[in-house]
C-alpha cells in the first residue's frame, strides 16, 4: 500500500500560517510515501516566498515530486520571465523540472506546464510528451502510473468553459497507450475530479484526474475551503480522500474508492463525512 499526499497552490506570500502549520502536522502524522505538489508554491515568484516554500517542503521529511505553476514565474520582471523563467524555482525548490519517483507500486512523473508567453494558461511541449511516452513505455503493468502537472485536464462541473492544459488531448492520447492511470493537477483553487474521457472524446482508456484545491492560500474560490487530497494505492483499488479546513483543523470531507478492471476505473463507493450536531 502507498499513500500520496497531493497539495497544490500553496501561494507562499499569501499563505495562512495556521494552515501551513496544520498541514505540516497532518503530513507528519500520515507518514505518506510521497508528497506531490502540483504548482504555484509562491504568490509572485519572489525570493523570500520560494525560501518559505522550500523550508516547508524540507520540514516534511518525505520524498516529493514538485512542479512549478504560473505564479512561480516572474510576472513583473520581463527579462527573467522570458529568458530565465524558472531560475528561482530551480535554485530554491529543485533543479529537476521533470522529477520522478518510482517504487514497486507507484511511478510518479512531474511535468512542467508553466509558460512565459501566457499569464494563466499552460501547455506541454511535443518534447515533453515524447519523454513521457518513452519512460512509460519502459514500465510494466504492475505499478500505478501517475503524472503531476499544474494545469487542469478536466472541466469543473460549474465552469465548463475554462481552458484546459494545452496539448492535453495529444498527451492523453499517447499516454493512454502506455497505461497512464492518474493525473494530479491544480491551478483552479477548486477540488474536483473525473475521468479524462469526459473532456476528450478520443480517449478510450479510463484515466482519472484529481484536481486539488488550494492547501494554504487565503485566496479561495467558489465558496470552497482550503483542501488537499490524500490518495491511497492498494492495487487494484485506489481511493481519494479530500481533507478540508473547517476553521480549526483539516477534516475528511469525502472519500471515493475506485477499482481497476482492465482499462476501466470502476467507482465502488463514496463516503461523506457526517457533520457534527449539537445536542
Amino acid at each position: 500500500m502507498r499513500r500520496i499526499v497531493h497539495i497544490s497552490d500553496l501561494h507562499f506570500g499569501d499563505e495562512d500560517r495556521d494552515l501551513v502549520d496544520a498541514l505540516g502536522h497532518e503530513i507528519a502524522a500520515l507518514e505518506p510515501t510521497l508528497v506531490a505538489v502540483s504548482g504555484e508554491l509562491t504568490q509572485r515568484a519572489r525570493r523570500h516566498e520560494f525560501i518559505a516554500a522550500r523550508d516547508f517542503l524540507r520540514s516534511l521529511g518525505v520524498p516529493t515530486v514538485v512542479v512549478p505553476g504560473n505564479h512561480d514565474i516572474p510576472l513583473y520582471n520581463p527579462y527573467r520571465r522570458f529568458f530565465n523563467p524558472t531560475r528561482k524555482f530551480e535554485r530554491y525548490i529543485t533543479s529537476d523540472l521533470a522529477p520522478l519517483y518510482a517504487d514497486a507500486e507507484i511511478v510518479v512523473l512531474g511535468v512542467n506546464s508553466a509558460r512565459s508567453n501566457v499569464v494563466k494558461e499552460g501547455r506541454i511541449s511535443h518534447q515533453q510528451i515524447e519523454s513521457i511516452r518513452r519512460y512509460l513505455g519502459q514500465l510494466g503493468p504492475q505499478a500505478l502510473k501517475v503524472v503531476v502537472v499544474h494545469h487542469p485536464l478536466v472541466h469543473h462541473p460549474d465552469d465548463p468553459g475554462r481552458r484546459l492544459l494545452g496539448r492535453g488531448r495529444e498527451f492523453l492520447e499517447i499516454a493512454q497507450e502506455y497505461g497512464l492511470d492518474l493525473v494530479l493537477a491544480g491551478h483552479t483553487h477548486l477540488g474536483y475530479g473525473g475521468d479524462a474521457r469526459a473532456s476528450f472524446e478520443t480517449i478510450e482508456r479510463s484515466i482519472l484526474v484529481f484536481q486539488a484545491g488550494t492547501a494554504t492560500s487565503r485566496s479561495l474560490r467558489g465558496g470552497e475551503s482550503n483542501t488537499y487530497n490524500l490518495i491511497t494505492v492498494d492495487n487494484p483499488q485506489l481511493s481519494l480522500t479530500v481533507r478540508a479546513w473547517n476553521g480549526e483543523r483539516f477534516a475528511t470531507e469525502f472519500s471515493i474508492i475506485y477499482e481497476r478492471r482492465g482499462n476501466e476505473w470502476l467507482h465502488r463507493h463514496t463516503f461523506r463525512d457526517k457533520p457534527e450536531t449539537s445536542a
